[in-house]
């Protein structure tokens, strides 16, 4: 049993086994100011259940912007320390075996001591001059053996020190110019099948990759992200800190599609709560939710199962027909159905005179014009919201 609550404007839950639950309906309820909502069978109607408050809701795990670190800072300095005592030894105990090609300047004797203290100074490249390789051999097993050791080291220095202290500062400020330059930006929450298919249709359209900011926990999807050209976060999009790192509070419409229903009911309600005027967009797999994503904040709400299955079921007897709706809603189609505001030069116009542009609805005041008083010849008025067919002239035809 999975249970989700909703206290102070916060969603929390709980769950038994991980995998309970997937695939299923969503059933909720709210009583003083908590909400439930309960995995249910298939065969179940939604029932609705009033559960008291958590007493102690989980906590959720931070995640570190972009591409987070499978260490921590603590083992990641045991781990190198280690490598460096490691290398040390194998130097100190390369150079007591090859002693006798070095020379010491003070006394002319090379003891343990003198080993350790030249291996010292040889890793560090201090280098005083009073041990000195004498011999060919050495020389070379300084040359070639010792310097490539010196150099990782350093490498190992420069690194430790970018990861623990100066990361911290370059994505403070990476972050920092990002939410100044996000602006009427897209978030899309999660880049899986639908969350990419959305970007991809979205760039097509000729929206800027630098408008599209995407949240995905797993770091293979954003590394695919990234070399789209796009900004990625690696983290749980039902976060509030992580929706705040990406100005939810300035965006112009959010994506959701987690890839589970539950999930994206968190995201919506988070992101409700954040930004109750923001356009929220929400994918659901199970039709049974989508009502339970609606009245969680989201504007729209589409199954791509659902309407997949539409569209196998007008192919069978129409041959033509799936082919022109991928023409319509796909920005690279030779017609595209678009929505948009009235015009002020379009104002007292009839519906016709739009010509080549094809009306198809109208909405006004909250109702929908029907095609008859469209055509008609009923004026459009200032307000109204026109859905069109507008044709996409092929580029041969103009050669």
């Amino acid at each position: 049993m999975r249970r989700y609550f909703l206290s102070s404007h916060i969603l929390y839950y709980t769950s038994t086994t991980p995998e309970e639950g997937a695939g299923r309906p969503l059933t909720a309820a709210i009583c003083n100011g908590v909400c439930h909502f309960d995995f249910a069978p298939s065969a179940w109607y939604p029932r609705a259940r009033m559960f008291a408050p958590a007493a102690h809701p989980p906590r959720w795990s931070s995640q570190i912007l972009y591409l987070p670190s499978d260490q921590t800072p603590g083992r990641t300095l045991l781990l190198r320390a280690a490598i460096l005592i490691l290398l040390f030894c194998a130097v100190l105990a390369l150079l007591w075996v090859d002693r006798d090609g070095l020379r010491d300047q003070a006394d002319g004797e090379i003891s343990f001591v003198d080993v350790v203290y030249f291996s010292v100074i040889t890793i560090t490249t201090v280098g005083y001059g009073d041990i000195v390789p004498v011999t060919s051999r050495a020389r070379l097993i300084d040359a070639l053996v010792i310097t490539p050791i010196r150099i990782f080291v350093w490498l190992l220095f420069l690194g430790t020190a970018y990861q623990l202290i100066i990361r911290q500062y370059v994505e403070g400020y990476r972050m920092a110019m990002l939410q100044t330059r996000l602006d009427r930006h897209i978030i899309v929450c999660g880049y899986g099948h639908t969350g990419s298919a959305a970007v991809k249709e979205l760039l097509a359209k000729g929206v800027a990759a630098s408008q599209i900011v995407v949240i995905e926990e797993h770091e293979e999807r954003v590394r695919l992200a990234t070399s789209a050209g796009l900004t990625a976060l690696c983290g749980d999009a039902a976060q509030e800190a992580m929706l705040t790192r990406v100005a939810l509070d300035k965006a112009k419409a959010v994506i959701v599609a987690a890839g589970r229903d539950d999930t994206n009911v968190l995201i919506v309600l988070t992101a409700r709560h954040m930004n109750p005027t923001v356009r929220i967009l929400a994918s659901a797999k199970q039709e049974e939710n989508v009502k339970l994503l609606r009245q969680g904040g989201a504007n729209a709400v589409i199954s791509p199962a659902t309407v997949g299955g539409y569209a196998l079921a007008a192919a069978v007897d129409q041959e033509h027909l799936t082919e022109y709706l991928l023409d319509l809603l796909t920005a690279g189609g030779r017609i595209n159905l678009i929505e948009r505001p009235i015009e002020p030069g379009e104002v007292g116009k009839r519906a016709s005179d739009l010509a080549p542009d094809l009306v198809v609805r109208v909405y006004r005041e909250g109702r929908i014009v029907s095609l008859a008083e469209l055509q008609g010849g009923l004026t459009l008025k200032a307000g109204d919201r026109l859905i069109l067919l507008k044709s996409v002239q092929d580029p041969a035809t103009t050669t």
